[in-house]
């Protein structure tokens, strides 16, 4: 357990990192990426050439025995929602991070972007049942509180259920939101709730995963325990077609995910505890600006 004192460096360091990151990497692409509800209107001003017919007021043209052009702007703001898997397997890390430590990170600098263009962030913690709901909210109060959140949150549960997570969020949102689902993915039986959400929502998934998921060391009789089960059992390291095994096991779980993403309409990004995270947003964003 992390001390009071902490917690508010830690925070403070998170704060720090990613307005760092929002300001100099984000700022444009993330604006960009997503866009706002609609169209408001702004103001008339004279016509030019090259502006859509189809804008002319009328009316005001009339008026002033001259063409007119009402000028709409962008309906920006936004609610982002952040759905944050805690479950005991988001504990797991074998070198720079555990996958919890990355989706921290990730959901600060995600929640600071969507401030900075003035957009609302939300929460949703999840097992294997809803941990805890927090409404989008705009400020930077709220975000220092969720991130605080991010960092000690408690879980009663250890198993993973994407689908009971999904199935709130659907049914406790109203207005369509941007949603970031952060987690490894270790579960079946969600491709329905995802089929739902990715109609009515922009849905992102974030698959974090370690290196050793998906290629186990060469460090002969190992005990492994399933942190969610509490299952153990002896794996042979040593032996090349059990490693074999493990890694195609890695790569059919991969894909499941990958169409169940594509089904529902979403998008999906994989990112392993020892990458820059970075990089991986960075070129997410700008490829759905183009």
């Amino acid at each position: 357990m992390l001390t009071t004192a902490e917690i508010i460096k830690k925070v403070r360091e998170l704060e720090i990192k990613s307005k760092r990151l929002t300001r100099h990497l984000f700022a444009g692409e993330y604006h960009s990426a997503f866009k706002g509800r609609g169209m408001l209107f702004k103001e008339v001003r004279e016509y030019h050439a090259g502006d859509d017919p189809r804008f002319i007021d009328w009316n005001v043209s009339a008026r002033f025995n001259h063409p007119f052009s009402k000028v709409f702007e962008e309906e920006r703001e936004l609610s982002v929602m952040l759905l944050v898997d805690v479950s005991a397997s988001s504990l797991f890390g074998t070198s720079q991070a555990r996958k919890k430590d990355l989706i921290t990170e990730i959901g600060a600098v995600l929640a600071f972007s969507a401030i900075s263009n003035n957009d609302k962030v939300g929460l949703l913690f999840f097992s294997d049942k809803v941990e805890k709901f927090i409404p989008p909210k705009k400020g930077r109060d709220h975000v220092l509180y969720m991130v605080r959140e991010l960092l000690t949150m408690q879980p009663k549960h250890k198993g993973t259920q994407l689908g009971e997570a999904l199935r709130r969020f659907t049914n406790s949102t109203r207005q369509q939101c941007i949603a970031f689902l952060l987690s490894d993915f270790i579960d079946t039986n969600f491709t329905d709730a995802l089929k739902v959400a990715g109609k009515k929502h922009d849905l992102i998934g974030i698959k974090i995963y370690d290196k050793m998921e998906m290629e186990l060391p060469d460090a002969g009789m190992i005990l492994a325990e399933d942190a969610e089960t509490g299952k153990k059992q002896y794996i042979d390291t040593g032996d090349y077609l059990v490693r074999q095994k493990h890694q195609a096991e890695f790569f059919k779980h991969t894909e499941v995910c990958k169409q169940a993403f594509t089904q529902a309409g979403s998008d999906l990004l994989h990112i392993r505890t020892d990458e820059d995270y970075v990089k991986v947003l960075q070129k997410f964003f700008i490829g759905r600006n183009k």
